[in-house]
C-alpha cells in the first residue's frame, strides 16, 4: 500500500511540476506550504526560499486581499478575480487572473489553494511569435533583394575591370577603381545584411565564460568610464552552443550599450534559469535568461519595435546591422532576443533553451 501511495505522490508531484499555471498552497496562517515551478518563475523565488514565508513577504498585497483570504478560510467559499495587477518582492508589476479555493483535511487543517494565470505571459508569447515571424519575413525579403542586387553588381564590377584594361591613360583608371571599390562595398554590405552563413559548431559551454570574455574585450575598448555589475547564477548547467556565435551576439548588444552610455555609466550582466518557458510557440523545460542592462538614455519609442531590422539605427554613424546579426545568431540556437527600454533602464534579454524542445 505504501508503494502505491508513493507512486501516487510522485505522479502528483510530476503533474504540479509540469503545470503552466502557477500554484500556491497556503496554510491557515497564510504562510506558504508549497509553490510549483511555474510559480517560482512567476514570483522569481525558489520553493526553499518561499517555504513557510508569510504571503505578504513575497507578494505586495493590501489588507483587503488578506481579509478576503481569511474570509475564504472561515467561510469555505472559493472566489476568483480577473485582470488584477500585482507585484512581488523580486519582480515588476504584472497582470493575472486568479482563483482561491479552500481545502480541508481530515486532520482539520485548512489550506488555501491559489491558482494564478499570468495574462502578461500570453501577451509575451504573442509578441515573441510576431517578432520571430517578422524576423523570418525580413530575412526572406533580404535574400530576394540580395539576389537582385548581387547579379548586376558582379556585371558592373566585371565591366569596370574590362574597361580599365582598355584605357590608354592611367589617370582615367582612377574612375574605374572608384566603380570597382563601390561595387565591392555594396557587395560587402549585402553580405552583412544577409547575416552569418556559419553553421553553429556546438559544444558544451559555460555561459559565464562567454559573458566574461565579452566583458574583458569591451573593458579594454571602453576604458574606465564603464562599470560592470555581475549578477550570475552559479547553478546554471553547461549547455550545447557555439561559443563564438554567442560571444558575437553578446558583444554586439554590449557595444550598443556602451555607445548609449557615451563612455560613462553602468552595464549589468544577469543570468537566470527559467523552468517551463515558451519561446515563440515552442515550450521548453529549461531556458537560460541573460539580461544585459544599461542605465543610458534609452531607445526612442519610435525605434523600439524596429531595432532588430537591418539598417535601423538611432545613430548617424551606425550601420543598423549589429542587433539584426545578434538576433540571427541567437535564432540559430532556437533562442530569441527581446528589448524593453526607458530612460535609465534599457534591458536586452536573451532566451536560450537549455534542453531540447518538447514534442
Amino acid at each position: 500500500m505504501s508503494t502505491i501511495a508513493a507512486q501516487s505522490q510522485e505522479t502528483l508531484t510530476t503533474i504540479l511540476d509540469n503545470l503552466s499555471t502557477a500554484v500556491v498552497l497556503l496554510n491557515d496562517n497564510l504562510c506558504v506550504e508549497f509553490i510549483n515551478p511555474a510559480c517560482e518563475n512567476l514570483f522569481q523565488i525558489s520553493y526553499n526560499r518561499a517555504y513557510h514565508q508569510p504571503l505578504n513577504n513575497i507578494l505586495f498585497v493590501n489588507n483587503e486581499f488578506i481579509l478576503r483570504l481569511k474570509h475564504c478560510l472561515s467561510s469555505a467559499h472559493p472566489f476568483s478575480e480577473h485582470e488584477v495587477t500585482i507585484r512581488t518582492a523580486y519582480t515588476d508589476h504584472f497582470t493575472i487572473n486568479y482563483t482561491v479555493t479552500p481545502l480541508s483535511q481530515a486532520d482539520k487543517r485548512n489550506f488555501l489553494l491559489i491558482e494564478i494565470n499570468p495574462l502578461d505571459r500570453h501577451l509575451r508569447i504573442a509578441r515573441e511569435e510576431k517578432l520571430l515571424n517578422e524576423h523570418n519575413a525580413t530575412k526572406n525579403l533580404i535574400r530576394g533583394m540580395a539576389h537582385e542586387i548581387k547579379n548586376p553588381l558582379g556585371g558592373l564590377r566585371g565591366a569596370a575591370q574590362l574597361l580599365e584594361r582598355e584605357l590608354p591613360n592611367n589617370n582615367l583608371k582612377e574612375y574605374t577603381q572608384i566603380i570597382i571599390g563601390e561595387a565591392d562595398r555594396l557587395q560587402n554590405l549585402v553580405d552583412r545584411m544577409l547575416g552569418p552563413k556559419i553553421i553553429p559548431q556546438k559544444q558544451d559551454i559555460n555561459i559565464h565564460q562567454v559573458m566574461e570574455h565579452v566583458r574583458q574585450l569591451v573593458t579594454a575598448e571602453s576604458g574606465d568610464g564603464i562599470h560592470f555589475n555581475l549578477d550570475y547564477d552559479p547553478s546554471l548547467p553547461y549547455f550545447s552552443a557555439d561559443p563564438d556565435l554567442l560571444i558575437q551576439a553578446v558583444l554586439n548588444i554590449t557595444r550598443n550599450a556602451i555607445v548609449a552610455l557615451q563612455g560613462n555609466g553602468e552595464i549589468t550582466y544577469k543570468t537566470r534559469p527559467i523552468r517551463h518557458f515558451t519561446i515563440g510557440h515552442k515550450h521548453h523545460r529549461l531556458v537560460l535568461q541573460i539580461d544585459i542592462i544599461d542605465n543610458g538614455h534609452g531607445i526612442p519609442e519610435d525605434l523600439i519595435d524596429q531595432i532588430f531590422y537591418p539598417m535601423v539605427t538611432g545613430r548617424a554613424d551606425g550601420t543598423g546591422l549589429g542587433l539584426s546579426i545578434a538576433q540571427s545568431l541567437i535564432n540559430q540556437h532556437d533562442g530569441l532576443i527581446e528589448c524593453s527600454s526607458r530612460p535609465g533602464n534599457t534591458i536586452f534579454t536573451i532566451y536560450l533553451p537549455l534542453e531540447n524542445t518538447d514534442d
